[in-house]
């Protein structure tokens, strides 16, 4: 059993088409992650808020039928291992401008960043600045089979 198969598939919004931003819904090494990197955002001087944490099918497909992702099937949203940190400016939400201190943040706190996706100094040609998540790259078909889930002591960068 995981977080994944204990709280997230069994919440009634499991299925939701809408943006859930909950913090219950990260498991819970992430979710101590994600609060310590918009705290630390706050010590740097932007105001940060938590935009998206799970994400069902059926909001992947409405968002990639919108043209706002290039990602057809859920991804590390759909197992509460990610989220989409974005600024707040004017009391709402932003993604224009630098997002790199959410990268050397997410990785303090033990996350990629999808601005490097975990390898800084490569070419990635997919780059979400906003997103962070607790699953390498190399681990994600495993957890997208459900043949592999983090445990607490999980760390990415050690795959």
């Amino acid at each position: 059993m995981s977080f994944f198969t204990d709280v997230v598939e069994k919440d009634p919004r499991f299925t939701s088409s809408q943006r859930i931003n909950d913090l219950a819904l990260l498991e819970p090494v992430t979710r101590a992650a994600v609060q310590k990197i918009v705290e630390d955002s706050r010590v740097l001087g932007f105001d940060m808020m938590v935009f998206e944490t799970f994400r069902s099918l059926a909001r992947q497909q409405q968002l990639f039928a919108q043209g706002a992702t290039k990602l057809r099937a859920v991804g590390v949203h759909n197992y509460g291992l990610a989220c989409d940190i974005v600024k707040v400016v004017g009391g709402e939400p932003s993604w224009k401008g630098d997002f790199s201190f959410l990268g050397l943040l997410a990785r303090k706190h033990g996350l990629i960043w999808g601005g490097d996706w975990g390898t800084p100094g490569q070419h990635h040609g997919f780059v979400d600045s906003v997103h962070v998540q607790r699953c390498s790259i190399g681990r994600q078909p495993a957890l997208f089979r459900r043949e592999f889930y983090p445990d607490e002591a999980y760390n990415p960068y050690d795959d």
